[in-house]
């Protein structure tokens, strides 16, 4: 990897951090510079503005983590087991950070949605992915399923739930709401099958 690479590596490792802890529109643009010891030239080098460096991180850092931190549970003989034990590791392995600071991609989503229409598209864009990855997950197994069921329809529910416990968990800084949460939904999970 080049100097040049590196360096926009660690401009999105640091700016995904920041934007994580501080919101985007808080997100300042000095710290990210003090924080990866470079002038604001080599900063606008890689990055134009404010706003593409914000799609770099949606896109390059926090869209990849997301949709990774799903695949596991979506590949597994069972992904109705493999959802029910992602969600509880979840609820596991949240940290204080997490607890109080959310899930940086439902943050961002949550900030800059109806701001501004190039993060809109891409959180869709991103929400599609992820839904597509369970139904698809969901499809392998839909003889073992409950007939009347849309699959898109509860793709996208698990999503909503399962965001909508962690915004809760975050608003509340209560990690125990959040399990109760995703124990109720797993318990909506694993009621898909016959």
């Amino acid at each position: 990897m080049s100097d040049a690479e590196k360096t926009r590596q660690n401009i999105l490792a640091v700016a995904a951090d920041e934007i994580h802890q501080h919101g985007f529109k808080a997100t300042s643009l000095s710290v990210i510079l003090d924080r990866c010891a470079i002038s604001k030239g080599a900063l606008y080098y890689h990055f134009t503005s404010k706003l593409e460096l914000g799609y770099a991180v949606f896109e390059e850092v926090y869209v990849p983590s997301f949709l990774g931190t799903w695949q596991p549970a979506l590949a597994q003989k069972d992904p109705i087991e493999g959802l029910c034990e992602f969600f509880t590791a979840m609820c596991n392995e949240m940290n204080c950070s997490e607890v109080v600071c959310g899930c940086p991609l439902n943050n961002l989503c949550e900030e800059m949605a109806n701001v501004d229409e190039g993060f809109r598209l891409r959180i869709l864009t991103m929400q599609e992915k992820l839904n597509q990855l369970i139904v698809e997950s969901l499809t392998k197994i839909e003889a073992s399923l409950r007939p009347e069921l849309e699959l898109d329809q509860v793709a996208y529910f698990i999503v909503s739930a399962f965001h909508g416990s962690i915004t809760l968990s975050k608003s509340s800084r209560n990690k125990e709401l959040f399990q109760k949460v995703t124990s109720e939904l797993c318990r909506y999970v694993r009621s898909l099958k016959k």
